[in-house]
């Protein structure tokens, strides 16, 4: 099986003014949640985000806490570790998580999700450390480009129009609707 080590990502959009996001943590395994906290706080820190983070007993938890605060922060990223066990309640955290992130990202809320879910804690430490796969500041760049998005969605469309007729790309951070051939 071909594998390939590229990756892409985007440059982090221009937001102003800047944005306050939560990081909402669940910190059951300390070192690796703490990465990824520091990981989260630097990627925020390049667009002079205003940063809150709060701590909740887990990850089943932090979908929660995100619809708890939902008016009172534009976007939020969620941060924790899930590490295969002798039980299915590894399948049971890690799905749940994340489809309870997933309906409140689709409800508007701009959520980067950063709750690891490894087979062992090499894994975590990996992706964890903001030196390495800094999937922290992955989460936290995620959520920039929606809040972008958010801005941009709210700016551009009248209340009630639809934008675009489904050749159009938007890009987060993008100032205009490019038009595809």
């Amino acid at each position: 099986m071909a594998s390939t080590t590229d990756h892409a990502s985007l440059p982090l959009p221009d937001l102003t003014p800047p944005p306050s996001v939560l990081l909402v943590a669940a910190p059951f395994y300390l070192g690796i949640v703490y990465d990824l906290i520091g990981g989260a706080k630097a990627e925020l820190a390049k667009v002079n985000a205003k940063v809150d983070v709060i701590e909740v007993p887990g990850a089943l938890e932090i979908p929660t806490a995100v619809r708890l605060a939902q008016y009172r922060y534009e976007g939020f990223v969620a941060l924790g570790c899930v590490v295969r066990g002798e039980t299915t309640h590894y399948e049971t955290v890690c799905n749940d998580s994340s489809r309870a992130l997933t309906l409140l990202g689709l409800e508007g809320l701009c959520i980067g999700n950063g709750i690891l879910t490894c087979e062992n804690m090499d894994q975590a430490s990996v992706r964890a450390d903001p030196y390495q796969m800094n999937k922290g500041g992955g989460a936290a760049a995620a959520a920039l480009h929606l809040i972008a998005l958010s801005r941009q969605f709210r700016t551009k469309a009248p209340e009630g129009a639809l934008l675009g007729d489904g050749d159009d790309i938007l890009l987060a951070g993008g100032n205009s609707l490019t038009r595809t051939a």
